[in-house]
C-alpha cells in the first residue's frame, strides 16, 4: 500500500471515529426509543436541505450549507418529535413515510439537474475517501459539543422528545456530508443491534464492531477499487453478524 493511499485512507479512518463516537450511543437510544427509521428520516431531511443549497447555487459557501442542513435536520427532529408524540401507536409507519417524502423531495428537485445521478450517490453512499481536513475538524468540534451535551441532558434526565432529536439531527447533518445517508444508518444500527442482548461492556463491543467496520471496509476498497461507503457498511453488517453470534454463543 502506497503513500498516496494512505493518505486518503487515514482521513476516512478519522471520519469514521468521529462519526462513531457519537452515532453509536445514538444508536443504541434509537433502538430503545423504537424508532429505528427515525436516523434514515432525518439523514434525509438534512440530505433534502443539502440538494436544495445546491440549486441555490451555494455549493462554494460552505457554511451556508451546514446552516441550511442544520435548519432542515432540526425541522425534521420537531415533526419526529411530534409523531412520537402525538401518534405513538403508528410511528415508525409515519417516520418510514417522512423518509419516503425527504427521498422523493430530493429527486423531483433535482429532476432538472444533469448530473442529478451524480449527486443523489454521493448523498447516499457519500464521499468518506475525500474528506477534507477542514472537515474533519469541524466535525470533531461538533461531535465533542454534541458528547458533551448528550451527557449532561442524561444526567439532568432533560432531553426529552425535541431535546433528543434536535440532538441527533446536528449529529447526522454533520456526518451525512462526511459519509453518505447508507453508512449513517449502518453506524448508528449496525452496533446497537449487533450488542443489544449484551449487558456488560455493550459499549466496548459496539466500539469495536464499527472500528473493524470501518477499517475492514477502507481496506477493502483500497485494495479492490470499490466504492468505500458501501464497502464499509458491508464490512461492518458482517463484523456484527459474526460479533453477534460469537457473543450469542458464549451465552
Amino acid at each position: 500500500m502506497n503513500s498516496i493511499e494512505l493518505d486518503i485512507l487515514i482521513p476516512a479512518f478519522l471520519a469514521g471515529l468521529l462519526v462513531l463516537a457519537t452515532h453509536i450511543p445514538l444508536g443504541m437510544k434509537i433502538m430503545e426509543r423504537g424508532v429505528i427509521f427515525a436516523d434514515l428520516a432525518v439523514a434525509q431531511i438534512a440530505g433534502l436541505g443539502i440538494v436544495l443549497a445546491g440549486l441555490l447555487g451555494l455549493t462554494d459557501q460552505p457554511l451556508l450549507v451546514q446552516l441550511i442542513a442544520a435548519a432542515s435536520a432540526l425541522c425534521g427532529a420537531a415533526l419526529l418529535s411530534l409523531i412520537e408524540l402525538r401518534l405513538p401507536e403508528v410511528k415508525e409507519a409515519c417516520i418510514g413515510l417522512t423518509f419516503v417524502l425527504a427521498a422523493s423531495g430530493s429527486i423531483l428537485l433535482m429532476s432538472h439537474d444533469l448530473h442529478a445521478g451524480e449527486h443523489l450517490r454521493d448523498l447516499l453512499v457519500g464521499q468518506i475517501l475525500w474528506v477534507s481536513s477542514s472537515q474533519l475538524i469541524a466535525t470533531a468540534l461538533l461531535s465533542a459539543a454534541l458528547l458533551v451535551v448528550w451527557r449532561w441532558s442524561l444526567r439532568q434526565q432533560q432531553s426529552g422528545h425535541f431535546g433528543f432529536y434536535a440532538l441527533f439531527a446536528l449529529a447526522v447533518t454533520a456526518s451525512v456530508q462526511l459519509v453518505g445517508v447508507y453508512l449513517v444508518f449502518a453506524s448508528l444500527i449496525v452496533p446497537a443491534l449487533a450488542t443489544y442482548r449484551v449487558a456488560e461492556r455493550r459499549m466496548v463491543y459496539a466500539l469495536g464492531i464499527g472500528i473493524s467496520g470501518y477499517a475492514i471496509g477502507l481496506l477493502l476498497s483500497a485494495l479492490f477499487d470499490l466504492p468505500g461507503g458501501a464497502a464499509i457498511v458491508w464490512a461492518m453488517a458482517l463484523v456484527g453478524g459474526f460479533t453477534a453470534l460469537l457473543l450469542n454463543a458464549r451465552r
